[in-house]
């Protein structure tokens, strides 16, 4: 079973603040966009015939709810698309499965536990809203974002691995979450949090 591991426990004000989640704005999306090109393109994480489908952020926040976190200066230095209905997810098969695409992190912050801070509040966002698991799906060469699934919970789901295009191999992975509210975290304010609506793996 997944959990939320995010430790959102007793603020220090003689520290800065910690980064949380928030739902992306319509002026982040050309932001999104070189980050998420940026990293899958220069880590060899995708096809060129993939690289317009990663900048398409506005055709994704119509199928999912984009998820940030900001550097202390405001920036985007994180991304995700959580899927809690419709077709957007592609590995999802039932109506109490949740998913999410795109996740990706500034390399210049990455080991700052950014990627586990969105995939926690992807948990979170699924389990309020009544979801029985979170299923996603991650390139063969993505090590480091299946290190984090693992960590967090996830298994494999080998019988769903898919091959969007020849030559590129897509591994499945499942969480099982609980229903109800998280012990830590506060629940999401967003008004799409509080219906089953669209806002992937890395």
């Amino acid at each position: 079973m997944c959990t939320s591991t995010y430790d959102f426990g007793v603020i220090d004000t003689l520290r800065p603040a910690a980064p949380s989640v928030e739902t992306a704005l319509p002026e982040d999306y050309a932001r999104i966009a070189e980050l998420t090109v940026g990293v899958y393109m220069d880590g060899d994480l995708a096809s060129a015939g993939y690289a317009a489908e990663l900048g398409d952020v506005a055709g994704r926040a119509t199928r999912s709810e984009l998820l940030v976190v900001r550097d202390d200066d405001g920036q985007v230095v994180g991304s995700v698309a959580m899927v809690l209905d419709g077709d957007f997810a592609e590995v999802t098969e039932s109506d109490d499965e949740a998913g999410f695409r795109m996740l990706v992190v500034d390399p210049a912050v990455q080991g700052r536990g950014i990627g586990e801070l969105l995939v926690t509040a992807c948990l979170d966002r699924a389990r309020w809203a009544g979801k029985r698991r979170v299923v996603i799906s991650t390139g063969s060469r993505m090590t480091a974002a299946q290190r984090l699934y693992r960590r967090l919970g996830f298994t494999r789901l080998p019988e769903r691995d898919w091959n969007p295009v020849p030559g590129i191999d897509l591994l499945v992975f499942t969480c099982d979450v609980e229903s109800g509210t998280p012990a830590k975290g506060p629940r999401p304010s967003h008004p799409s949090q509080a219906r089953s609506e669209p806002p992937d793996g890395a």
